[in-house]
């Protein structure tokens, strides 16, 4: 006997406000957490990676997937020993989170060495903004607040589900950043390339076949955006490559600009969006372990090909 709609509705409105209730109260936990001391902050954070692993485990299935793919030539242990540096770093990312929305300038200033800065400011003599080039690492949320310390620039985002982060998110973007501009917005960014902004931009995840080519990422066929491309050669924008690096030991971080790619974009779109990939790729393959494996990087699979993840 089916339930009543008004019972229905009422049942699902419940179980969305305990669900809110729940995130609110993992933010208020998060916000405590930000005064304690830098390696504090960080011990809690592996505490929640290897919770996050033994709960979450249809995302560990799909990052040991990934690391299985991109890293054939490892042994099953050493994948297993990168899959749990992984989720230490993904525990440790949403203390960063925290950090990234509610530390004080001052603090986060103690935690970070930038290098290439004048790289950034020679692409911007140009005129025509900087497209900084970045990928999903799970240091994203803090690397962009350290960022800001030391320059302004627009961001990319897209809405969260969740209504309480969106929320969260929205108000850290307003204050800490000069502009947010949907994902799904080119002419915002190319306005904000035109008004001489660097515009963070990260092509590396999959957002389907619309706007995307097939392209090698570890040697694997992945729906990739195109958009780098087509915004440089439309904005005359250089491309920036812009990363971010958890540092051992409690040192803080590692931001790093490098020089504006050389004759970019070329006359082919497929093989700008090669170039960039295997740019990302060489990066990751610097500090794996950093990088963003519970994403499913190859949900989107070229005609005739069957699933990755089952």
């Amino acid at each position: 006997m089916q339930q009543p709609l008004a019972t229905c509705r009422f049942e699902y409105s419940l179980r969305q406000r305990i669900r809110r209730g729940i995130t609110w109260l993992a933010a208020g936990l998060l916000w405590c957490i930000t005064p304690l001391p830098y390696a504090w902050q960080l011990a809690i954070g592996r505490g929640l990676g290897v919770l996050i692993q033994r709960l979450a485990r249809h995302r560990r299935y799909i990052a040991l997937t990934n690391i299985r793919l991109c890293f054939p030539e490892l042994s099953g242990r050493e994948r297993h020993r990168l899959l749990d540096a992984h989720f230490t770093s993904l525990g440790i990312a949403l203390v960063e989170t925290a950090l990234g929305w509610w530390g004080s300038d001052r603090r986060l200033g103690k935690l970070v060495t930038l290098t290439g800065l004048e790289h950034l400011q020679a692409a911007l003599q140009q005129g025509r903004g900087a497209i900084l080039l970045s990928a999903h690492f799970t240091t994203l949320e803090i690397g962009g607040r350290l960022l800001s310390l030391y320059t302004p620039f627009h961001v990319l985002y897209r809405s969260h589900k969740n209504p309480v982060i969106e929320t969260l998110q929205r108000r850290s973007r307003h204050r800490r950043f000069e502009k947010a501009i949907p994902r799904d917005d080119p002419r915002a960014m190319l306005a904000s390339l035109k008004q001489n902004r660097p515009v963070w931009y990260a092509p590396d995840q999959d957002h389907g076949i619309d706007n995307s080519l097939f392209v090698p990422f570890f040697g694997i066929p992945a729906a990739t955006l195109t958009a780098t491309s087509r915004l440089a050669r439309v904005s005359g924008a250089p491309v920036v490559p812009f990363f971010q690096r958890r540092l051992p030991g409690a040192r803080g971080y590692e931001l790093t600009l490098l020089p504006a790619l050389e004759n970019f974009p070329g006359k082919d779109v497929e093989r700008d969006t090669r170039r960039i990939m295997k740019f990302i790729e060489t990066r990751i393959r610097k500090q794996p372990e950093q990088y963003l494996w519970v994403h499913r990087r190859f949900k989107t699979r070229p005609p005739g090909e069957p699933p990755v993840y089952g």
